[in-house]
């Protein structure tokens, strides 16, 4: 009878204790998905909410704060998501803090996150509704990285080809072989600094010559500068016109007695068609200048006779020395 009154005992302990034990368990998950302690809602609405189902995790900045209550679909283009979040969290949730679905790892369950905004706000109300962005998801980013694959393996058969073609290619391994092509790059590269630097001389004088012209120095500025010479310039400028008309006018006048002598000369009138055309004229004047010609002789020969005449000779010689001791 003892026996069994242990026996009994201990069942009852044993009991009692799983009893307590389950309820502890149960407390702690209810308290884990907010079936315990007090708590507020909050809704946010996604346009596709990628499998999140009813008692996902909700975290704030990384932290557990809540689980997804309820899931209702508003429209075809938008479903609601109630949120319990834990109400010690409440003062720093505000207006403008977003919720993002994500996952719980990379392959793991949906859970939504909610970010702060550094931005002021008033804290969230009562069944307030959060913004929502859209985050990234892993089906997504699975398609994105296989296209990124599939691009990166056309790029490597391409860049297989081209490092063929470049192996096989005798122009460019020529090119890459001739030793000459280095010194007459490196001799191109000291002409053109060579006539960089005669350049920046050759504008440094531009430099210069535009500075004395603008300030007035050498004959160029004096000219640009000086009104008196631009004045003077201008009298010369004038001064050459009407010389230039004058002129005109003088060869004008030329050429009218060029043209009064040709007439004169063929048709006979005045002296220039008698000295030019007349031949009669012209043999009678040949005729007397053999006259003058002979007579000139004759009268040399007289005065060489009268030198040597005994009467005339002594004045001669008078003369003579007479012209001798003048010179």
């Amino acid at each position: 009878m003892a026996k069994d009154t242990i026996n009994n005992v201990k069942l009852g302990l044993f009991i009692s204790s799983a009893v307590a034990i389950l309820i502890i368990s149960l407390y702690l998950i209810g308290r884990n998905q907010n079936f315990f302690g007090s708590n507020f809602y909050l809704r946010a609405r996604f346009s596709n909410i990628n499998g999140l189902i009813a008692g996902n995790n909700v975290r704030f900045s990384g932290i557990q704060v809540g689980t997804v209550d309820k899931i209702r679909v508003i429209d075809d283009t938008t479903v609601e998501v109630t949120l319990i979040i834990d109400k010690s969290m409440k003062p720093y949730i505000h207006k403008n803090s977003t919720a993002a679905i994500g996952n719980d790892g990379l392959m793991g369950n949906k859970v939504i996150n909610i970010t702060p905004n550094k931005i002021a706000s008033p804290v969230i109300e009562e069944d307030g509704l959060l913004f929502t962005r859209k985050a990234p998801y892993t089906d997504e980013m699975i398609e994105k990285l296989s296209s990124t694959n599939n691009n990166v393996e056309v790029l490597s058969f391409k860049l297989v080809n081209t490092v063929d073609q470049l192996n096989n290619s005798k122009a460019l391994w020529s090119i890459l072989n001739d030793t000459t092509i280095p010194v007459n790059l490196k001799l191109s590269i000291n002409n053109i600094k060579e006539a960089s630097i005669k350049i920046n001389e050759l504008m440094d004088v531009i430099h210069e010559i535009a500075k004395d012209l603008h300030e007035g120095r050498g004959t160029a500025g004096m000219l640009l500068k000086d009104e008196k010479a631009a004045t003077d310039i201008k009298q010369a400028i004038a001064n050459i016109d009407k010389a230039s008309q004058e002129s005109v006018t003088a060869i004008a006048a030329i050429d009218s007695v060029v043209q009064q002598l040709h007439e004169d000369m063929f048709y006979g009138k005045g002296a220039v068609h008698t000295l030019l055309r007349d031949t009669q004229f012209v043999s009678r004047l040949n005729h007397s200048m053999d006259n003058i010609e002979k007579g000139t002789a004759a009268f040399s020969e007289d005065m060489e006779a009268l030198k040597h005449n005994a009467l005339t000779r002594g004045y001669f010689k008078k003369q003579a020395k007479k012209t001798k001791s003048v010179k």
